[in-house]
């Protein structure tokens, strides 16, 4: 008769969706330095308004938007494997982006103070972005797993 197994890798639905987000923030940020996927790339500001490249023709980014969708990408893998770590990555992210999704909607788009910098689809995009890994992190985090396989 075979013994039953733990696996030192069980992941909790709260990681596995922070780990999603991760990745997707990866590859958002790798994405925004790839022509054809962003136009106007040859426009590639490091900051600022004035960077004309657009991820899939919608979204402004910059070098230093990118990187910032990297470093979170990063982040959330590293912090996706602990419980608490995957948590605080969904909620305290999703809070980041709903004070971006402010900053946004605050400052000119054509301001100096713009140096993220965003437009208005970037703005919903956060919003958005900011209520989802909220509503994730405190969906998947209501009933902490308990059992192990």
């Amino acid at each position: 008769m075979d013994a039953p197994h733990t696996h030192a890798t069980d992941r909790s639905q709260l990681q596995l969706a922070a780990r999603v987000v991760g990745i997707v923030f990866l590859l958002v940020g790798v994405l925004g330095f790839i022509p054809g996927i962003t136009s106007n790339v040859d426009q590639l500001e490091f900051a600022g308004h004035n960077s004309d490249a657009m991820l899939l023709g919608i979204f402004e980014v910059s070098i230093l938007h990118n990187i910032v969708h990297l470093l979170f990408g990063v982040a959330g893998l590293a912090l996706s494997r602990t419980w608490s770590g995957a948590r605080n990555f969904l909620i305290g992210g999703g809070a980041v982006y709903l004070l971006l999704w402010l900053y946004g909607l605050l400052i000119p788009h054509d301001s100096s103070a713009n140096f993220v910098p965003v437009n208005t689809a970037d703005n919903w995009l956060h919003f958005f972005l900011g209520l989802g890994m909220i509503g994730l992190g405190v969906a998947l985090s209501r009933r902490r797993a308990t059992s192990r396989v």
